[in-house]
């Protein structure tokens, strides 16, 4: 017999849950979100990104090395340091991120993809609901102050950290640092590689239930999103490692094209041959294109699945009642005399 702590551990999660994680720059937007940062101090864009670009080179000549995906980051601080970025907050960062523009059909498109969902009556039966993630290299205060924050059930980005605690500090429940707000340090980290490690956060529930470490081993039936159950959408080979897990074990992965980029198209279709991602489209979330019907599809028909893998499921664990017998002599039914013959059969419950 089992006790109730096995039995509590397999109704943990329901698996209810299609994921849509989102890629940011160039997938939500059409460029990168650091651009009105750089427009608000008078930075010309051109200038930041090649001075950017060149750190790892520049570095590695000191036997140092750079990460080229976070590099912006560590100049982001030294543009503050200088006086360029004076007086940078997040706060700053997130009131930035309220001027970024979208993609047509954006933010709109992702509160369509939850109400299709939750409208369907027979989702709704099953308790099955949609949830989107962004998962960015970018800055997250800028992506929590964009209009698509409202509708998004977590973000992995990469953050600042205004107030240095400093060294010899008496633990406190709340530290009064004084000091200026100004950002001065990194406080998490997310490169091109380890976006697949917010995959395994979604797929294990770390985000929803902090004591489950991602590294700890959980069997796949007890996993809060499976993998099957997330459709990963971005834009370029830098998203290579998330669509690699993603195609591995059973999710959907989609690239976005943008229509004023003609090396946007080359790329997807490049992916695309070579089976890095299984359909891409325009960056256009607008109802009736390519994207938005695929993307709604590909949601639905997730749907669906889980719906036929709890009815599966159900046939497996459930045994019918057994049958009421009426009772008969030599084939005839006790009591008539019709001649007609009586089968088993199961009676109605009352």
């Amino acid at each position: 017999m089992r006790t109730i702590a096995e039995m509590a551990i397999q109704r943990f999660f329901l698996q209810n849950v299609v994921a849509v994680i989102w890629d940011f720059d160039q997938t939500l937007i059409p460029g990168y979100m650091q651009k009105p940062l750089l427009e608000e101090y008078g930075v010309k864009a051109d200038q930041f990104w090649k001075e950017v670009n060149a750190l790892p080179g520049l570095y590695a000549k000191r036997g140092v090395t750079v990460s080229k995906d976070t590099a912006y980051l560590n100049h982001i601080l030294t543009y503050v340091r200088h006086g360029i970025f004076k007086g940078l907050t997040n706060e700053k960062l997130k009131e930035l991120g309220s001027k970024l523009e979208f993609y047509p059909g954006l933010p709109e498109f992702l509160k369509t993809v939850k109400k299709n969902i939750a409208e369907n009556r027979v989702f709704a039966q099953q308790d099955i609901e949609v949830e989107h993630y962004v998962v960015s290299t970018g800055i997250k205060p800028m992506i929590e102050g964009s209009a698509v924050y409202k509708y998004v059930d977590g973000v992995w980005a990469c953050d600042f950290i205004e107030d240095i605690i400093p060294p010899e500090s008496k633990p406190q429940i709340e530290m009064d640092v004084e000091g200026e707000k100004t950002i001065s340090q990194i406080g998490y980290m997310l490169d091109n590689t380890t976006k697949t490690r917010a995959i395994f956060e979604i797929n294990k529930g770390t985000n929803k239930d902090y004591r489950i470490d991602v590294n700890a081993s959980i069997a796949e039936e007890h996993r809060r999103v499976p993998i099957p159950n997330m459709i990963y959408i971005a834009d370029g080979p830098s998203d290579i490692p998330s669509f690699s897990i993603i195609n591995q074990y059973g999710g959907r992965s989609f690239a976005v094209w943008n229509r004023a980029i003609k090396e946007s198209f080359e790329q997807v279709v490049k992916l695309g041959e070579q089976g890095r991602v299984q359909s891409y489209g325009e960056a256009d979330y607008r109802e009736g294109s390519q994207t938005y019907l695929w993307i709604t599809h590909a949601v639905e028909s997730t749907a669906r699945r889980i719906v036929q893998d709890r009815a599966s499921a159900l046939t497996q664990i459930m045994q019918p009642p057994p049958n009421h017998i009426i009772s008969s002599t030599n084939g005839i039914q006790a009591g008539n005399n019709t001649g007609i013959s009586t089968k088993t059969r199961e009676l109605p419950l009352e």
